[in-house]
């Protein structure tokens, strides 16, 4: 088995990296430090929200893929989104991203591209 940082360590660095980049990031749940499934809503200036979450990709490679209804037009959609998602596993990290590429840092620093 390959070791792999923690959920806890992983959100940890993600939101000081996009902090250090200019970007705002915040912990909207926390979930189990050591093996919590992470939940992200990205958005780009508070706008376009869309949620991407860490897992297996086709190929059988650690992925972040996306999650979520993709029709959200604004953020009570997604808050109603992320709420029943932690309702129902609450060892849920939900996290949320605003900045550009947001998905580009994720993937960066949860060393998946």
């Amino acid at each position: 088995m390959t070791p792999r940082l923690t959920s806890a360590m992983l959100v940890s660095a993600l939101v000081r990296r996009v902090d250090a980049a200019g970007g705002s990031a915040m912990v909207l749940a926390k979930g189990d430090a050591t093996s919590g499934a992470i939940l992200l809503l990205l958005l780009q200036r508070g706008a376009d929200p869309r949620f991407v979450e860490r897992g297996i990709g086709p190929d059988g490679l650690p992925a972040l893929l996306p999650s979520g209804p993709g029709d959200l037009a604004d953020e009570s959609g997604a808050l109603a989104y992320w709420r029943r998602r932690r309702a129902r596993d609450a060892d849920l990290w939900v996290v949320e991203l605003d900045i550009a590429g947001a998905e580009r840092f994720a993937a960066e620093t949860m060393n998946l591209c």
